[in-house]
């Protein structure tokens, strides 16, 4: 069974950075793009940013554009978010993802397999 671990959530204050991190049970992980979500109460889940599996394509959200980065490390079959200069609207669950393609995507329903989910609050 497919297993993705979160770790790295935390209450933080803005200004400060955070890297979350996302171990896969996946052999095959290497040749999957990866994402990263998050959702905020009351609200739909939304796209963070993507990498696809060779590292050369990676795409963002508007919002977290030129302060987080996605990177992924094959061999250790483990992914992570780089969030700096956090702000208040940051705060939300965010989730990582593995998809069934070695391609981007920003959509939701195209990642078949999801990580249980970690807390970010950024407060002051």
């Amino acid at each position: 069974q497919v297993q993705l671990v979160e770790s790295g959530g935390g209450l933080v204050q803005p200004g400060d950075s955070l890297r979350l991190s996302c171990t896969a049970s996946i052999p095959t992980f290497r040749f999957h793009a990866v994402g990263w979500f998050r959702q905020s109460p009351g609200k739909e889940r939304e796209f963070v940013a993507t990498l696809n599996w060779n590292k050369y394509t990676a795409e963002y959200a508007e919002s977290v554009k030129d302060r987080f980065t996605i990177i992924r490390d094959n061999d250790a079959k483990t992914m992570y978010l780089q969030m700096n200069r956090l702000s208040l609207e940051d705060t939300a669950v965010y989730y990582c993802a593995v998809r069934d393609s070695a391609s981007v995507s920003r959509a939701v329903n195209e990642y078949q397999y999801w990580g249980q989910g970690t807390q970010v609050t950024v407060s002051s």
